[in-house]
């Protein structure tokens, strides 16, 4: 399992988890990490992962809001699943499904959650 901490996680968790990982998954290099904007907005430090990795996919989050896009001119797939927790101002819990085989990315899948109840806002 692989994962990256966030801004709003505890000093436990900074300290078990790093602040980006760069890996490979079925030979398909990968840059994740919380907060790193989208293409063409990407913030200075995920600009530089990016140029300095050259990842095939850029997982981030941050923002709550799901997206799956194409980055035509920095030659990956940028991927924020949404927010699958209870924690945030979504609405609908979200989180993004994928096959990686031999280098490749297929069956993307978008998988809604559902709504928070009242108890859960």
């Amino acid at each position: 399992m692989v994962g990256v901490y966030g801004n709003i996680d505890n000093p436990m968790i900074k300290k078990t988890l790093p602040e980006y990982i760069v890996f490979y998954c079925e030979g398909l290099k990968v840059l994740m990490l919380h907060i790193g904007g989208y293409p063409g907005k990407y913030n200075v430090r995920t600009n530089f992962l990016i140029t300095q990795h050259q990842p095939k996919l850029v997982i981030c989050g941050h923002s709550h809001i799901l997206k799956v896009i194409r980055d035509t001119k920095k030659n990956h797939l940028h991927i924020n699943p949404g927010a699958a927790g209870v924690h945030g101002f979504h609405k609908v819990r979200t989180m993004v499904r994928l096959k990686i085989e031999n280098g490749r990315i297929f069956d993307v899948e978008v998988i809604e959650l559902g709504g928070l109840t009242l108890n859960e806002v």
